[in-house]
């Protein structure tokens, strides 16, 4: 008897979190999409084919909504220091819901955020390169890119972020 009562409360909690956890991924329109594998791959393809036709070498970094990595590509003959970068400006994007490069207008000496980039354990990249993913006005990930000049990694990151923008309801 004991057993059974306490298997119906179990089951009973369990699908309370349950529908919990499908109400928090419901925007007004649907399901808000998690950044998975399979998307960050598609992305890291078009983005590297990108790099390849502009004649660069680059990391291609995707972080979730939480700024955790989902996914790391370093293209061959890529520097070394721009895996963390690349990883860097994706979390930077992810966690203060902006692109890096208009942090970087706002870390300036006098601006609201200066001395941002000192804050996380270093992790606050405040140069161009990294952009947040969205979905309907949500930011659900980051994608960040290290490997040539400043303007070079932001047009990658803002062609990814195009590609998102594009495709992100094909990839659910």
């Amino acid at each position: 008897m004991e057993n059974k009562y306490i298997t119906e409360i179990v089951s009973r909690v369990v699908n309370e979190m349950k529908e919990a956890g499908d109400a928090g991924k419901r925007s007004e329109s649907g399901a808000v999409p998690e950044v998975t594998l399979k998307m960050a791959k598609k992305l890291i393809d078009r983005v590297e084919a990108e790099a390849g036709r502009m004649g660069l070498n680059a990391v291609i970094a995707v972080v979730n909504k939480g700024a955790r990595p989902v996914a790391v590509h370093c293209m061959d003959d890529s520097y070394i220091a721009s895996y963390d970068v690349a990883l860097n400006k994706a979390y930077t994007s992810a966690a203060l819901k902006m692109s890096t490069i208009q942090l970087k207008k706002l870390s300036q000496p006098g601006g609201e955020l200066y001395g941002v980039q000192h804050t996380n354990g270093g992790q606050i990249v405040i140069f161009g390169g990294g952009v947040p993913i969205c979905y309907n006005g949500k930011v659900i990930g980051g994608l960040g890119i290290s490997g040539g000049s400043e303007a070079q990694d932001t047009a990658l990151a803002e062609f990814g972020e195009k590609i998102i923008k594009e495709a992100l309801d094909l990839w659910q």
